[in-house]
């Protein structure tokens, strides 16, 4: 393969991911204005909890489209993979955009909301092991850190971009006209920018480690039950590191917005702008910290994210609840999300690595969207919850406390660079 072709099939893939992350994102973004739609209660935290569950029942069903997806990736082809996660995600997007509220349909408004987060909750529980894959086996071994990281560029672009809508539509619009109808439009945007990737996915280039399985007839191995008795430790390995990191990931983002609001008591746009320029900051060191993971190892990354999370967790998000400044509010949240940058940069990459390519795709996505399911999609959640019963800094206590458990993970673990799975078959 050409450099240029390569390129080009990077490219190609993050954008791609890009958009699904995206039409993901936009719940969150969002669910300020349309929480009260489709449960009113005349409680913000209350309604707030009822979108939050919501949230969280959409993780729930990722680990059976990681599990289901995985294989499909792992038996007909990366690009077959990205390919219909795309799809689903489109399904879903439409469905929300289109759904009638509490006021028109009663309780069915929740449930279509439900259902329409259980067909993107599939999505993506097969996006991020396809795209994770995709990206390790398409890079070149010296730069893999550098290209890898391009998953969490888009990850965060796609988060950016839901906010980047929020904060024009709070230009153009009303608070009414957001929490009536202004909410459904980076939907249906998004629907539409989702038809436009499954037409470039189809376009992309195989890997060659996938076209070596294909070769050696080694497609059906992939399955669940060959994952946990041929590679254990790898799949717990996997379940470890991301449990600390993802719930830091979702605690500092999706959950950050209305962390501002509803604890810090800044106004809803104030805390949008916040969130925007932290996590462009946040976009923009993920190429640096996976390059440095080509050349010092991805441990030590790990590692640091580790330690620094664990001492800087709790005092963090105390300052953030007690600061009325916009300014020292952006610069705490994105001194959080600079630690946090040792996770997200390369954690796909070490997952990637960790696994021979006939069960790459599910080995990267179950165990990931399990640990993602229990810690990271509930992270709101489980945050409402201690500030519900006034002790809100029990949430500080436990992401502090699950950074701690994944490091002594990174701690343990060989550094996959040294021992990638990747680096072998070539």
């Amino acid at each position: 393969m050409t450099r240029t072709s390569r390129l080009r099939s990077i490219l190609g893939g993050s954008a791609g991911n890009l958009i699904e992350w995206y039409d993901w994102y936009v719940y969150s973004a969002f669910s300020l204005y349309f929480a009260s739609v489709f449960f009113p209660s005349g409680d913000r935290t209350a309604e707030l909890l009822g979108a939050a569950a919501v949230f969280a029942v959409g993780f729930l069903v990722r680990p059976l489209g990681a599990w289901l997806m995985g294989v499909y990736a792992d038996r007909r082809g990366r690009k077959a993979g990205l390919t219909l996660s795309v799809l689903l995600m489109c399904s879903g997007s439409f469905v929300i955009a289109l759904c009638p509220g509490h006021d028109r349909i009663g309780v069915a408004a929740p449930v279509i909301l439900t259902a329409a987060r259980l067909l993107q909750g599939l999505s993506v529980g097969g996006e991020y092991g396809a795209s994770a894959t995709y990206l390790a086996e398409i890079a070149e071994g010296s730069r893999r850190g550098l290209w890898s990281s391009l998953q969490y560029v888009t990850l965060i672009a796609g988060q950016l971009i839901a906010l980047g809508v929020l904060i024009l539509l709070q230009a153009i619009l009303d608070r009414h006209a957001l929490e009536t109808w202004g909410w459904r439009v980076p939907f249906a945007v998004g629907a539409l920018l989702s038809i436009a990737v499954f037409r470039l996915r189809r376009g992309l280039v195989e890997t060659s480690s996938f076209d070596g399985v294909k070769a050696r007839g080694l497609t059906s191995r992939s399955s669940a039950l060959h994952l946990v008795r041929q590679h254990p430790r790898e799949a717990a390995v996997v379940v470890g590191l991301t449990a600390g990191g993802t719930l830091a990931f979702y605690a500092y983002t999706t959950y950050m917005q209305k962390f501002l609001v509803n604890t810090s008591g800044f106004g809803k746009e104030a805390a949008t702008r916040i969130m925007a320029a932290a996590l462009f900051g946040f976009m923009l060191l993920q190429p640096a910290v996976g390059a440095l993971s080509d050349r010092v190892g991805r441990k030590p990354i790990m590692i640091a994210f580790g330690v620094l999370g664990a001492i800087f967790t709790y005092p963090i998000l105390g300052a953030i609840s007690r600061t009325r400044d916009p300014l020292a509010a952006f610069a705490l949240v994105f001194a959080a999300l600079v630690i946090v940058s040792g996770y997200t940069a390369i954690n796909a990459v070490v997952k990637a690595e960790l696994f021979p390519a006939e069960i790459r795709t599910l080995g990267v996505a179950l165990p990931y969207a399990i640990a993602n399911t229990v810690f990271g999609g509930t992270a709101e959640y489980v945050a409402l919850w201690f500030k519900a019963r006034g002790v809100e800094h029990g949430f500080y206590a436990y992401v502090t406390a699950m950074i701690a458990v994944s490091l002594v993970v990174y701690a343990r673990m060989r550094d996959t660079r040294a021992h990638s799975r990747i680096a072998q078959e070539r």
